[in-house]
């Protein structure tokens, strides 16, 4: 299939737009002028139900929808465009919002880290194990998510984006801190570069046998958007060496894949593509967060889990939508992830239960939420440390009151009387050096 990409300038080229009635393009426009707007012929043409596209999860994973901005924003922006004001007007409207909306959100800025004297811009370093790497041809998608939290990077808010061009760094880094295990290259989408750039990332670190680095973990959301990179593409054969490359090394490779819907699961040519990726020795481990109005069931949920099973794919986290961007309108209140994460894993045998969450990605670290349950009279939330930005903190359990409401970590206030949460005071002086 040939790739065709669609974003705010030319999506009404698209055939099926013809279904959108006058006011839903008026708020996709909207939006577009403040969150990322970008999709392709293969979303469009076989995962969307164009007879339903109102409430098609598909749909509202890659359409921006009016109540991703707050009222008061949407109509800001809404009368700009309306009363003929400047594309510069406009512009500074807009970034005033993506302000915001937490565009930094589990201090992301606190993460980089620092080699001989140099910040290094393209990577991060938050839990001692893992260090993320952001290659600078990586920086875009073949479509957007509508709750990405790394939306920033793709607004044009240079500021606030994460690329590196040079390798070299990164593996001065990895051998100096030989308590790094796992590289995981991310974006944006790293399965966007053509296959000549990810080898020259991928060979340099595998020739400058760095002992300590056991696994290469590819984040991507390719499967979804563009499974043809694996079965059609011109370099698709080389992309699979690649992989094979990795593996033939000694080195584990952990392909970090993002489905947020059984849709996603469905067609032949994503099948094919799982089907390729694992053939060359990767595993598949899939996450996805759990978003309003296109997984908030535990049918879809375990629905989802058993096909990545059936397909040979690992289920890995189930997360919760980030403070930052849309999460008015994805996010979901706590007690309720917990009820249905609690529930689609009763609907699964034990192969599918590798699955880790409901947790949330925050600065401290990937806190779970574990339960609710009444302890001395009170009710509250029973919660524990998956990662820590301190490693003493995993798997320590923490209890918060209970709140019906709560959405993030910083919507709850200890149990018990207690001031602060244990890990409060450390993780302020840590964000302080």
């Amino acid at each position: 299939m040939k790739y065709q990409i669609y974003t705010a300038r030319n999506y009404k080229q698209i055939d099926q737009i013809a279904k959108i009635s006058a006011e839903d393009l008026h708020n996709i426009d909207v939006v577009a002028n403040v969150l990322p707007f970008k999709t392709n012929n293969y979303v469009v043409n076989e995962l969307i139900n164009w007879d339903d596209y109102k409430s098609d999860p598909m749909f509202i994973l890659n359409f921006p929808q009016k109540d991703m901005l707050r009222t008061e924003h949407f109509n800001r922006i809404s009368y700009l465009m309306t009363s003929g004001a400047s594309e510069a007007d406009i512009k500074k409207a807009a970034n005033e919002i993506r302000h915001q909306l937490n565009p930094h959100p589990a201090g992301q800025s606190h993460n980089v880290p620092v080699f001989k004297g140099e910040k290094l811009a393209g990577a991060q370093h938050k839990y001692n194990e893992t260090m993320l790497f952001f290659p600078s041809q990586g920086q875009t998608c073949h479509a957007y998510c509508t709750f990405c939290f790394r939306w920033p990077q793709f607004t044009g808010m240079d500021n606030l984006k994460y690329a590196m061009k040079e390798v070299d760094q990164i593996i001065g880094y990895l051998k100096e801190h030989t308590e790094i295990t796992d590289l995981l290259i991310t974006g944006g989408d790293p399965m966007v570069m053509k296959a000549n750039i990810l080898d020259a990332y991928i060979s340099s670190i595998l020739e400058a046998d760095i002992p300590n680095l056991q696994t290469i973990r590819i984040g991507s959301k390719s499967l979804t958007f563009w499974p043809y990179r694996y079965l059609t593409d011109p370099d698709a054969d080389d992309i699979l060496k690649i992989f094979k490359k990795i593996t033939a090394a000694g080195k584990s490779l952990s392909f970090m894949a993002h489905f947020n819907h059984p849709r996603e699961l469905s067609t032949e040519a994503v099948k094919k593509a799982i089907e390729r990726i694992r053939s060359t020795g990767a595993q598949i481990r899939t996450q996805s967060p759990l978003l309003n109005h296109i997984n908030a069931s535990p049918k879809i949920w375990a629905e989802m889990w058993k096909k990545q099973v059936q397909l040979g794919m690992i289920p890995y986290y189930m997360f919760i939508a980030r403070d930052t961007g849309a999460q008015q309108y994805f996010g979901i209140p706590l007690v309720r992830a917990w009820d249905i994460f609690r529930r689609a894993y009763n609907k699964v045998s034990g192969i599918s239960r590798t699955v880790r969450g409901p947790s949330m990605s925050c600065t401290a670290g990937k806190i779970r939420i574990v339960g609710v349950t009444e302890v001395l009279g009170e009710k509250v939330f029973v919660m524990e440390f998956i990662q820590g930005r301190n490693k003493e903190w995993t798997t320590r359990p923490f209890f918060a009151k209970y709140s019906s409401e709560a959405l993030w970590i910083d919507d709850l206030k200890p149990a018990f009387g207690k001031k602060e949460f244990f890990f409060e005071e450390e993780l302020a002086e840590m964000l302080l050096d």
